[in-house]
């Protein structure tokens, strides 16, 4: 029996292994696909960086010396080669408008969109869980209608609208805080809030309907007729069940949060990689419109791994799976 049992623990281990294998091997093709899109987008969008650099005005001579040093007087195909070898090599590139390599632009920005999503995602968990179980244990009553009311309307209010609002509010209105930037006491706060308001009714709607999932389950009316106190049934049994597609949730979310990071950071002038991305899209930088776009999507890949790996380590169904 034991022996059996340590060749199922093994053939999980080893099962779950394949699956992590699998996942990343699929990941390849996907960035591959995301790098070849963005490239080809980039290059019919209208606009031409060399007159970003030099402005429409400059001297025929200067324009053509410089779009052959910037190789974009190559054919397209062989721009997108020598594209992707560099990507292949570790040389994304060098920025058009300062010269400087596109990766140490971005590390210099990924610590602001770092902090700035942590926060956000801090701020969702904190507020997400309570606002989930309140309603689901006062489910069909008027705590539950505000609740789900409030967090409706958090879905359907755009960071591009909120972002506006709390600043006119609480930046201009009344002085609570500052209107932009990251290097004030407090600038931290309306962006996060901007950021993570979303996430906060995604979760909190996921953490009703599981809770009430796992409420009316058999074992729940098993333990309430064994007298276990509700308290701990709400919270020991059924939220260790209501967790599982709230935290599949909340992993894919991250992608999400970085991808709204963009809007937000616009909107608050936070030096973060979002801003980086909309000031290389105004100049027409393609390789750190490229360089940031691959950073986006590689982060995205890197949350649906973590999903499906936290999927996997709390239903131990999901390893008995062929990968």
């Amino acid at each position: 029996m034991l022996s059996s049992q340590k060749y199922d623990g093994y053939y999980q281990r080893m099962n779950l292994s394949r699956i992590i294998l699998s996942r990343l091997l699929q990941a390849i093709p996907t960035m591959l696909g995301v790098a070849t899109m963005v490239f080809f987008l980039l290059h019919l969008v209208p606009g031409d960086p060399v007159d970003a650099l030099l402005g429409e005005t400059a001297m025929a001579a200067d324009r053509e010396a410089l779009r052959h040093a910037l190789h974009l007087d190559e054919p397209l195909l062989q721009q997108y080669v020598h594209y992707l070898m560099g990507l292949f090599t570790g040389n994304w590139g060098t920025s058009l408008i300062d010269h400087r390599d596109v990766l140490e632009r971005m590390l210099e920005r990924i610590p602001a969109t770092a902090s700035l999503a942590a926060v956000s995602l801090l701020l969702a968990v904190i507020l997400a869980l309570p606002l989930g179980y309140w309603a689901a244990r006062h489910a069909g009553k008027y705590q539950d209608t505000v609740a789900m009311g409030g967090a409706l309307l958090g879905v359907s209010v755009p960071n591009f609208w909120l972002g506006p609002v709390l600043m006119l509010v609480f930046a201009v209105g009344l002085g609570w805080l500052p209107v932009s930037g990251m290097h004030q006491p407090g600038s931290m706060v309306l962006p996060a809030i901007t950021l993570g308001t979303a996430l906060v009714a995604v979760l909190s709607r996921m953490a009703r309907s599981s809770w009430l999932e796992a409420m009316s389950m058999d074992a729940m009316r098993t333990a309430r007729a064994f007298g276990v106190s509700e308290s701990t049934i709400w919270w020991r049994h059924a939220g260790r069940i209501a967790l599982v597609p709230v935290t599949t949730m909340f992993a894919l979310q991250l992608g999400a949060v970085l991808g709204g990071a963009v809007i937000t950071e616009t909107v608050f002038d936070w030096p973060g990689l979002g801003l980086l991305t909309i000031e290389a899209i105004q100049r027409r930088d393609y390789p750190l419109v490229q360089g940031c776009v691959l950073i986006i999507a590689l982060f995205y890949i890197l949350a649906n791994l973590l999903a499906d790996i936290i999927t996997i380590w709390l239903d131990p169904r999901q390893r008995q799976q062929p990968a």
